[in-house]
């Protein structure tokens, strides 16, 4: 318990520098960036000379970027993420608002490709070149190479538009009136669609590096070694290859997590979903800098907060990782 703990403070002060760059990095880019909010606002709504100077001193965007930055970093330090100028709330507010949605999906995505594509992995790892291990090695790679947006699309002409099994896009439907367990199962039917639509292509990662990692175990000293003991053979692949294989996509749970939530942005357009991704665009498309910087703060943070669960679990698995650092 103690090595944990001060491998997950060690894990925790590395996080702050990374922090700070993403912060300065965004706001650098973003900077960079021709127009601002205000540009944004006088050409949807128009409006004169003296009106969009008055916006930019409301706004607070008629100061120097350096002055801008030492202003947001002082706020940040008092966990102030500023005010939204779209939607004219604080961004916290905002973006808590919006985040339990982008977790729901991500997280149910995230235990459908992991689960399902170690499961797959292992029938297909556990006779390596068998009929069912190439079958679903191609399949999986054919799987692979299709772009999310357009397996989206897919799933919505078979099941929604021909089939009529499931609804369209949005979080749930509108004013149903529905609590309870009956809310839980709209919210699980809207879910469907981009939950596969997201986690397919991530499962058809899983299961070719389960896979992969079963071929090479099967190969080590220790697994003949049970075979001359005459252990059966399930036993040698669940408890022994299977788990040795496993370590692998722990480590690329925690990578992907990243690119997840990158995937989203477009999941959640498609779909309707009103998450992290679909406020992110919203942001771009008003030029709202300090609810976009917000977003991509709040996203490093769950990428990093990922990413040390995942350390967590490979120290379990492996009690031999991890130990010099939180003994240091």
């Amino acid at each position: 318990m103690n090595r944990a703990l001060r491998l997950i403070r060690r894990r925790l002060l590395g996080a702050l520098p990374v922090l700070l760059i993403v912060v300065v990095g965004s706001f650098l880019l973003l900077e960079a960036a021709p127009g601002d909010a205000v540009d944004a606002y006088a050409v949807s709504l128009g409006g004169d000379a003296g009106m969009i100077a008055a916006l930019r001193e409301a706004w607070g965007l008629d100061g120097t970027p350096f002055a801008r930055l030492t202003a947001y970093l002082w706020s940040l330090l008092h966990l102030d993420l500023g005010q939204s100028v779209a939607f004219s709330r604080p961004v916290l507010d905002v973006v808590l608002e919006r985040l339990p949605n982008t977790l729901l999906l991500m997280g149910a995505a995230t235990a459908l490709s992991f689960a399902l594509g170690s499961a797959l992995g292992i029938v297909a790892g556990s006779r390596p070149g068998s009929f069912r291990d190439r079958f679903l090695s191609i399949g999986s790679l054919a799987l692979y190479a299709v772009p999310g947006f357009w397996l989206g699309l897919v799933l919505v002409v078979i099941f929604t538009v021909q089939l009529r099994w499931l609804p369209l896009s949005g979080m749930e439907t509108i004013a149903s009136g529905k609590t309870g367990f009956g809310r839980a199962l709209d919210i699980a039917r809207h879910l469907v669609l981009p939950v596969a639509s997201l986690g397919f292509l991530y499962l058809a990662l899983y299961l070719r590096m389960m896979r992969a990692g079963m071929a090479e175990v099967w190969r080590m000293d220790f697994v003949l070694a049970g075979r001359a003991r005459g252990l059966s053979r399930s036993r040698i692949v669940l408890r022994h290859v299977a788990r040795n294989a496993l370590l692998p996509l722990v480590t690329m749970l925690g990578l992907q997590s990243a690119g997840m939530l990158g995937g989203s942005v477009v999941i959640e357009s498609l779909f309707a979903i009103p998450g992290l991704g679909r406020l992110a665009q919203e942001a771009v498309g008003a030029r709202d800098t300090p609810l976009l910087i917000g977003i991509i703060l709040v996203s490093a943070v769950l990428v990093i907060a990922v990413n040390l669960l995942v350390d967590i679990a490979y120290a379990m698995l492996d009690p031999r990782v991890g130990a010099g650092e939180a003994q240091a």
